[in-house]
């Protein structure tokens, strides 16, 4: 077995890196959030709120027209873009990059979309990689194995559970923990990858390190808690987290989140009230210099 290590809060603490007191807007990071889709409009709101709510400065979020109003309506926080199509298509894609800013230090993308052509997939991250040198999170239906070899040696991080470990790669993740670290790191190995294979203890690894985390509640498997992880992991990498160290802490901190809230309303929490518990979770890490 390899050999991994647990993550714990004094490992964060030592991750998480302090804000300049003279910092300006877009010091801190700026997040892309590619996602939604008719049926699913929650997703990337979610993300966006968790991106946001790991300290970045600026939270772009790209989705269908047909809910961008929905969005813009929650909160005037995000600054949403819309795409003319109901899919990720390449046209998209190319009204996408007209539309993004001058930088854009890491984006997510999958959380509720809907994909027309792999190509446009295939296009939106070899331009953002291109133009932006931005560092990615590809989650739900972006892990597909094609994606594999536009990504591989890329700072790319992978948010797969475990069909979609099956899905990406072809084998099974594994029922034991010493199957899953097995895995997941010779897979991250194979593709120079960060592969965070969630379940109900979270493998990390980017092909040499391992690293496991069993900070969650059962409470947890609402719907939209991974939603939530894969924008707070686009947060950890904006502010300048390498990808495996933003895995490490946004595990971490999604999974207390998770407990606050599990602690607030037991086995009946939304993934809307693991939101504000991410502030309440890093604000104790919080530096400045």
């Amino acid at each position: 077995m390899s050999i991994a290590s647990e993550v714990n809060e004094h490992l964060i603490a030592s991750l998480l890196p302090s804000r300049s007191a003279r910092s300006k807007k877009g010091d801190n990071g700026t997040v892309l959030i590619v996602g939604g889709s008719k049926i699913y409009h929650g997703a990337p709101l979610l993300a966006s709120l968790a991106a946001y709510r790991s300290g970045v400065d600026l939270v772009y979020t790209a989705v269908p027209e047909s809910i961008a109003v929905a969005l813009r309506a929650y909160t005037p926080s995000i600054i949403v873009l819309p795409l003319p199509d109901a899919r990720l298509t390449k046209g998209s894609v190319n009204r996408l990059m007209g539309m993004l800013p001058k930088h854009v230090d890491a984006a997510a993308i999958g959380m509720g979309l809907s994909i027309a052509r792999f190509d446009a997939l295939k296009d939106l991250v070899i331009d953002l990689i291109n133009k932006y040198n931005t560092r990615i999170v590809l989650d739900a239906s972006a892990l597909v194995s094609d994606i594999l070899k536009v990504v591989k040696g890329r700072e790319v991080v992978l948010t797969p559970h475990a069909g979609e470990f099956k899905r990406l790669f072809g084998i099974d993740a594994g029922n034991s923990i010493e199957e899953r670290v097995k895995n997941v790191k010779e897979q991250a190995s194979m593709y120079d990858v960060t592969i965070l294979l969630k379940g109900w203890v979270d493998v990390i690894s980017d092909g040499d390190s391992v690293f496991i985390n069993n900070t969650h509640t059962p409470a947890m498997t609402v719907g939209g808690t991974g939603d939530i992880l894969s924008g707070l992991t686009a947060g950890l990498l904006a502010k300048g987290l390498s990808t495996l160290n933003a895995c490490i802490a946004s595990v971490y901190i999604n999974g207390l989140a998770g407990i606050n809230a599990y602690n607030r309303f037991g086995l009946h929490i939304m993934p809307t009230d693991m939101i504000d518990e991410i502030a309440y979770v890093m604000k104790r890490f919080d530096k400045l210099s």
